[in-house]
């Protein structure tokens, strides 16, 4: 099996938690909730929550514990986004990787211009400048309320004591553990890692001690940072102390626009995420009258759906990057007029000719938590590692390991990364630079108030995964367990007409017999689409809903 295979696919219990609340008054006794991955997530949230910390210290809590009890993507060797929502006003913290000085345009081609196989996904010139740890900080001087100690201590007792490993952690242990043989020391750290049984991680707790008495200075500046250049000069890797001396995380504007009457709060770029969310949202509006007798996941709404998703995916390749190197068209490309000529090219009947779906406009492993306080403030993080355990290098010494985020560049203009998608040149590496990613944390809001918090890992697939969960929850009225729990699908533009399929819940036989005779090829790939974390409030009640397709617990917390 390639290494470019290796995603969580793990089925286990799905956690719903439902709590009546009485009128709108409701929110002012007392209510939050968290969808983790993982039961420690749920359980640190729900302590921070009790002790009387806020959504933000809930969210920097769960991020470090995740670092240890979900190795596989949790992490502070990556980065990610954080959507909050917070005293009625929405926020946007980019903590994603950046590209090492040393990275340039061609460095993952060989002599004849052509992609090394994997030379972006193994080892250590696959990592990108990690965020996690800068992220987390900022997010803390700006909406802390409990001191950043407390919200570590969580991480550095899993790590020191250890947490009890589930049965689908280590899904792909053989394979990966081959895979990596004589490329990384991924099998010194966690070769002996097995279901059932305490995993403790000592040198990681000693990192987050340090991180816990020092903040930023020590993963950045000091020991920490130290030990991760070390590891890149045994492995000729290219992070320097001067590329994380000069690494920042920031705060950006939230991507903000109107669907029917809420608001859809989401990821600006480098993400493409909340521009695709936003237009597929917007393209299935202006062609709802396709959709009136097309019911849920018959071979029409998937063909449907697979029309609005060619073109989007066509116009992420040709027009997003990293806002600093490139000018993203954001406004264009969610102008109303522009969605209306998109919309038009819908074709109800028949699969569109991929090459004739051009960009519009003239000229798998990651993880995902959601957390409401009793103030209705909000917290949508979506961080990453990009495939399960990264690039399978461990910092030694320091005890935790680093991206493969340098995939999510295009290596080569045209050529698929590892989760099939194509970039052009608004995406290729440059020194510095944020590679583009899928992460859509998003927040719904009607008036004034939050509705929806939602978010997935999943590669390209997170897009789509969101997309389907809210047009189930409005446009379908499924309550939030069935919305989280429907089979999901994917089309992307390429490969062509490939309608990709999850072992969780593939699509009905006569759908699929159908979708087949219309002209799509159909994929059942080996992992599931995506692992949705989401809460959703109402006037009456909330409710938290943790995947079925892994190992989430969502919890709605009275305190």
């Amino acid at each position: 099996m390639s290494y470019r295979f290796f995603l969580s696919t793990c089925i286990l219990v799905f956690s719903l938690v439902i709590v009546p609340l009485q009128g709108a008054e409701a929110r002012a006794l007392g209510q939050g909730a968290v969808a983790s991955p993982d039961q420690y997530g749920a359980l640190v949230a729900e302590q921070i929550l009790r002790k009387g910390g806020n959504a933000v210290d809930a969210a920097i809590a769960i991020a470090f514990t995740l670092a240890v009890t979900y190795p596989e993507a949790g992490n502070i060797g990556g980065g990610g986004f954080m959507l909050v929502w917070f005293d009625g006003k929405p926020y946007f913290l980019d903590y994603r990787e950046t590209a090492p000085a040393a990275a340039h345009r061609d460095m993952f081609l060989d002599a004849d211009k052509q992609v090394i196989e994997n030379l972006s996904l193994v080892g250590h010139q696959a990592s990108g400048v990690p965020g996690t740890v800068m992220g987390l900080w900022l997010a803390h001087k700006k909406f802390g309320s409990l001191p950043w100690q407390d919200l570590v201590a969580p991480a550095i007792h899993y790590a020191s004591t250890g947490f009890i490993v589930a049965e689908n952690q280590y899904q792909y242990r053989a394979d990966l553990l081959q895979q990596l043989d004589g490329k990384t020391n991924f099998a010194q750290y966690f070769g002996a890692m097995k279901a059932g049984e305490n995993f403790k991680q000592p040198e990681l707790a000693e990192t987050l001690k340090r991180i816990a008495a020092q903040g930023p200075d020590d993963f950045y500046l000091g020991k920490t940072a130290e030990l991760l250049v070390a590891e890149m000069q045994r492995g000729k890797g290219l992070i320097t102390m001067a590329d994380l001396a000069a690494y920042r995380a920031g705060w950006r504007e939230a991507l903000v626009t109107s669907w029917r009457d809420k608001q859809l709060i989401s990821a600006p770029p480098p993400s493409s995420g909340g521009i695709a969310l936003a237009q597929l949202l917007g393209l299935k509006q202006r062609r709802s009258s396709d959709f009136t007798d097309a019911q849920h996941n018959s071979s029409q709404y998937v063909h449907l759906i697979a029309e609005l998703e060619k073109r989007v995916y066509a116009d992420r390749a040709e027009y997003l990057g990293d806002p600093a190197f490139v000018t993203v068209p954001q406004q264009q490309l969610l102008d109303s007029s522009y969605l209306d000529q998109r919309a038009k090219e819908i074709n109800p009947l028949a699969i569109s000719e991929t090459k004739a779906v051009q960009p519009g406009l003239e000229g798998y492993h990651t993880t995902h938590f959601s957390i409401l306080d009793k103030n209705g403030n909000a917290v949508s993080n979506t961080y990453t590692l990009n495939l399960d355990f990264g690039s399978g290098v461990v910092v030694q010494g320091a005890g935790f390991l680093l991206n493969n985020e340098m995939d999510d560049f295009s290596s080569k203009p045209g050529v698929p990364n590892v989760f099939g998608v194509v970039g052009n040149d608004a995406n290729a590496i440059a020194p510095g630079k944020r590679m583009l990613s899928s992460m859509t944390p998003s927040i719904l809001v009607q008036d004034n108030k939050v509705e929806l918090v939602v978010g997935t890992p999943g590669g390209s697939t997170i897009i789509t995964s969101i997309f389907q969960v809210i047009i189930n929850l409005f446009d379908f009225d499924m309550p939030l367990q069935k919305a989280v729990a429907a089979p999901r699908f994917h089309h992307q533009l390429l490969p062509k007409d490939q309608i990709t399929m999850e072992p969780y819940a593939p699509l009905p036989a006569e759908v699929q017999q159908q979708l087949v005779k219309k002209g799509y090829k159909l994929h059942t790939q080996g992992w599931d689409l995506g692992d949705v974390q989401a809460i959703q409030v109402t006037s009456k009640e909330v409710k938290a809903a943790a995947d079925p397709r892994s190992r989430g617990v969502a919890k709605v917390i009275q305190y």
